[in-house]
């Protein structure tokens, strides 16, 4: 299955300092980044939450940031902040290149994100048979591939998306990122209290909407809606909740309040 990736913005950075600027700025270890795979990466503010999630690929000299258009002002301002006199070039090629899912398929140049999932950047999808959207964003939830959208920017921390088990998106060897030593101190002195699992539900769901579990203590909503997609009559999601509460009786803060249920994998 090939779909195309809608509604994601591609940078492409060069320059002689590009590898140790990227190193500076997001929560993976760039210099392990081998071409051919995508590495999640957490770009975060100076209190650790995320301000996006970033698709990151390694190509000749340059490299490509692929992430949800609706935040590319904001990842342009921030880039072109930070970067100052290094000799990095930041170019916008969102229009200029096709971003491609593939599931269980196998395209020259393709990056491996996992092993059902890559990323081909083409110039033209001339010849290829696309498929629906949300069969992709269905592999996306089964696989459990977080994504931050404006609407959730800045609510989480690496570990809430479960970034740091196994270190699939966030290295605590690397240095220092923005964020790195309010992550840090989570992975070594404290504990998650939040973290993301697959739901299902009858009902509709959309991004950024709460969970709320009936037992809980919390002020607030217990979780928050990371990415969903309607299968089969019913609503498929990643959503973040408290870890205590994770087997309780969960359901959407909504007015119709329908109960969500856990997913096990």
């Amino acid at each position: 299955m090939i779909t195309k990736l809608k509604d994601r913005g591609l940078l492409k950075l060069n320059g002689a300092d590009v590898q140790s600027f990227l190193q500076g700025q997001f929560s993976n270890d760039i210099d392990a980044l081998e071409e051919g795979k995508v590495q999640l990466n957490a770009y975060c503010q100076h209190q650790g939450r995320i301000i996006a999630l970033i698709w990151v690929m390694k190509k000749d000299d340059g490299f490509y940031l692929s992430f949800p258009s609706d935040l590319l002002s904001i990842i342009v301002q921030k880039l072109t902040m930070f970067k100052m006199m290094s000799d990095v070039v930041i170019e916008d090629i969102s229009d200029q290149i096709i971003q491609l899912g593939l599931v269980d398929e196998v395209l020259e140049g393709a990056f491996s994100l996992n092993n059902r999932q890559s990323v081909a950047l083409v110039d033209s999808i001339k010849g290829i048979e696309i498929s629906h959207y949300e069969n992709w964003s269905q592999i996306c939830i089964e696989k459990q591939v977080p994504e931050v959208y404006l609407k959730t920017s800045e609510q989480f921390v690496p570990q809430v998306l479960n970034l740091d088990i196994d270190e699939k998106g966030v290295s605590f060897t690397k240095g220092c990122y923005p964020g790195q030593e309010v992550v840090a101190r989570l992975h070594y002195l404290g504990k998650a209290k939040r973290r993301m699992y697959q739901f299902e539900c009858e009902g509709d769901i959309g991004i950024g909407d709460g969970l709320i579990v009936s037992n809980s203590k919390s002020a607030k909503a217990s979780g928050v809606v990371i990415r969903s997609v309607k299968s089969l009559g019913k609503s498929l999601c990643l959503a973040t909740i408290e870890v205590e509460y994770k087997d309780s009786e969960i359901r959407l803060d909504n007015i119709n309040g329908e109960i969500v249920s856990r997913i096990e994998k």
